[in-house]
């Protein structure tokens, strides 16, 4: 008798382990496939500086500058990211000689493809931790402190970075982003599931 009753006992715990499991796993999923949404809809611009020096951060500043006067007439009539990726993957080469006219002579790397991001709060919004299209621009060894944005839509440059993205963006993600009525906690989620797998890929 004893013995059923700790079978039963153990069996009662399994079955809220894999409950617990289960809860997790599909929040998991949630929150993956919601990052993943909200970034499907971006693209952002990393600019990397070749140290921490003041002048190295200057120069950092005018590259971002020259790089965002290039691209705005080149996703001017752009409307979503998909497009918008097209357009960046031909014209990296056009993208590099504007950051190298503002480099003042250090070498230059520029790429689009996936990258890590960590949140990120910008006007009226933020952006959950998670991988995201993006345009990267390396200055000699890029050890510095870096500059993100977002260059489409374009943020970068708009007055109202908020009300910039309500047009390229679905109603429920931008709901997440902006962190509206009901949507805190569920921002939180995505978040705290994106920084666990920058910190899983970081190795840290």
């Amino acid at each position: 008798m004893d013995i059923t009753r700790q079978s039963r006992r153990l069996y009662s715990w399994e079955l809220a382990g894999l409950v617990t499991l289960c809860v997790l796993l599909s929040t998991g999923l949630w929150a993956e496939g919601r990052q993943a949404s909200v970034a499907g809809q971006l693209v952002r611009l990393h600019v990397l500086a070749v140290s921490d020096a003041a002048e190295e951060q200057a120069v950092k500043l005018r590259v971002r500058d020259a790089v965002l006067q290039c691209v705005a007439p080149l996703l001017e009539n752009v409307t979503d990211a998909a497009e918008a990726d097209t357009v960046l993957a031909q014209s990296l080469d056009e993208i590099r000689l504007a950051a190298e006219s503002a480099a003042e002579g250090r070498s230059v790397t520029v790429t689009l493809g996936e990258e890590r991001y960590p949140t990120r709060d910008y006007a009226g919004f933020s952006l959950p931790a998670g991988r995201y299209r993006s345009l990267r621009v390396v200055l000699g060894a890029g050890q510095g402190r870096n500059w993100w944005c977002v260059v489409f839509p374009p943020v970068c440059l708009a007055a109202a970075e908020k009300e910039t993205l309500r047009p390229a963006m679905n109603p429920e993600d931008y709901a997440l982003i902006t962190r509206e009525e009901g949507w805190q906690l569920r921002f939180r989620i995505v978040e705290l599931w994106g920084e666990l797998f920058n910190r899983v890929e970081c190795g840290v």
